[in-house]
């Protein structure tokens, strides 16, 4: 499959990119930064270059795919300004409704429910945590995930609370807060090994599955 990547330079998103490649998909990286753009991609990874307020670069990223992935989270610092990615995001959705793009997978945190989902003690404390103290973020995440609920498009919102940077331990729980068994931290590496896997499986179509290790 064609798959293009959004936040394609960032901690999860280099990560995503390596196992799209190891699964044998042809991968079109979406990034800010050129220089951000690691040389072991050589030739096996198409750039793509623009701010997400750059439709025209956008549209371009997406044209001729099969599947997007984004792997944006919005900045956690205090003298961020703005809702760049909601902005961004409604981009995205444009150009693969344009494109006939259905297949969409991107990360949020327990901050968003899964439609079918019962509130938990863990759901309600990180949802009121962020609105308490980390308004903007959360807003944010709100405004990238919402419009994907309802875009009709076959999305799935990959979920999870601490990444680490600890080496890939290949085993992930997956399910939904109130009928799994779901902890806090998973590696960035098990993030993105269940991310790439997602493109090609139905399992959690429309769905926000929340994974932990």
């Amino acid at each position: 499959m064609n798959v293009t990547v959004f936040g394609a330079t960032g901690a999860i998103g280099s990560l995503t990119v390596a196992e799209l490649l190891d699964r044998g998909h042809s991968v079109t990286a979406y990034a800010r930064h050129p220089g951000k753009v690691p040389a072991s991609w050589g030739d096996r990874v198409r750039v793509v270059v623009g701010e997400m307020s750059d439709k025209d670069a956008i549209d371009a990223a997406i044209a001729g795919a099969d599947a997007v992935v984004s792997a944006l989270g919005p900045v956690l610092t205090r003298d961020e300004r703005g809702h760049p990615l909601t902005e961004g995001t409604r981009h995205l959705l444009d150009a693969m409704q344009r494109h006939g793009v259905r297949r969409y997978v991107c990360h949020a945190t327990p901050a968003v429910w899964d439609p079918q989902e019962r509130p938990t003690w863990q759901t309600r404390l990180i949802r009121f945590l962020p609105k308490t103290f980390g308004r903007r973020a959360y807003e944010e995440i709100r405004g990238m995930t919402d419009p994907v609920m309802a875009s009709g498009l076959d999305w799935t919102i990959v979920r999870f609370i601490r990444p680490t940077n600890e080496a890939k331990k290949g085993r992930v729980r997956s399910g939904f807060f109130a009928t799994d068994r779901i902890g806090f931290a998973v590696t960035r590496a098990d993030i993105a090994a269940f991310t790439a896997a997602q493109v090609d499986d139905d399992t959690y179509v429309r769905r926000a599955p929340a994974i932990s290790n």
